[in-house]
């Protein structure tokens, strides 16, 4: 009967649903050609996603402590690291009581989407929509929801977390789309061609994109006194996103008076694949998400 019990919370616990309960908006019908391919530095990668979904890690009520988390894995938006940068990163936040979901975003693709530029987007919107909706049902306090991304999911956390007013979905309920916190790891944040991460810019917009396009994903100019408090963690020697992204979107946050953190490693490259251990930095975003009293 234990065993049994254990069971069923594990399914009840861990779950993966669809985004969407309709139709899939700005998508055209097409087949599913997901892709998931094993990969000896990162596990499991995905590609070709138009079917986006929401796994769902709760934690034990004995542990849990109202704080919930959507995390975007990265992937310069052509691929997901699903489980170093997803699923892994959940269960460890539910061993701190914190409840987490992992969000599997459409992949631009001017194939499966009528605007690819704003797919993802409207992934993450509707994915915070959810959870806001869903709090008191998921044992999460409404007011303590964050979004945390690496690479070019750190790009979108960050769009999600600049662009909050412009939305996307349908949101009859008039939810609140504002992540109260953004966690983001190695991320790519500019699009402009002087320190933007090019592939992950490409892959959204295409090669030839409208410096108005540039601008509005380029979110070290977007951000505001409303930007939710923001921890950041990078590498000096990434050779992939210049360090200079997150720098930049500091300066941002701090020239707005938003309460932010700038953890730089001096080694770690991209991936933190090597250094620092993963106790170092996830025990760091722990430490402020308990330290800014969410």
């Amino acid at each position: 009967m234990f065993l049994l019990m254990a069971f069923f919370y594990t399914s009840q616990a861990q779950q993966e649903i669809p985004l969407y309960t309709g139709g899939i908006p700005n998508s055209r019908v097409t087949p599913d050609k997901e892709k998931k391919v094993f990969n000896a530095d990162v596990d499991t990668i995905l590609s070709e996603v138009s079917r986006p979904t929401l796994r769902i890690y709760l934690p034990s009520n004995e542990k849990a402590n109202g704080t919930g988390v959507i995390i975007c894995p990265g992937g310069g938006y052509h691929n997901l690291c699903i489980e170093m940068e997803g699923n892994r990163i959940a269960k460890a936040f539910n061993d701190f009581g914190v409840a987490a979901f992992v969000l599997k975003y459409r992949l631009p693709s001017d194939k499966t989407m009528v605007d690819k530029s704003i797919a993802p987007l409207q992934d993450a919107q509707q994915a915070i929509k959810i959870v806001r909706d869903k709090a008191i049902e998921w044992n999460i306090n409404p007011q303590k929801i964050g979004i945390m991304g690496f690479s070019a999911g750190g790009h979108l956390a960050a769009t999600a977390g600049t662009h909050f007013n412009n939305e996307l979905i349908d949101n009859k309920e008039d939810s609140n789309l504002r992540p109260d916190f953004m966690i983001l790891v190695y991320p790519v944040i500019s699009f402009t061609d002087s320190i933007g991460h090019i592939g992950s810019r490409e892959y959204l917009l295409g090669k030839s994109p409208t410096k108005e396009q540039i601008l509005f994903f380029s979110n070290e100019y977007h951000v505001s006194s409303s930007t939710p408090p923001t921890f950041i963690t990078h590498a000096g020697d990434d050779t992939v996103v210049s360090i200079a992204n997150s720098l930049h979107f500091y300066e941002a946050l701090n020239n707005n008076l938003v309460p932010a953190a700038l953890h730089i490693y001096s080694s770690g490259d991209h991936g933190y694949l090597k250094q620092p251990p993963f106790e170092e930095w996830f025990g760091r975003c722990v430490y402020w998400i308990k330290n800014n009293g969410f």
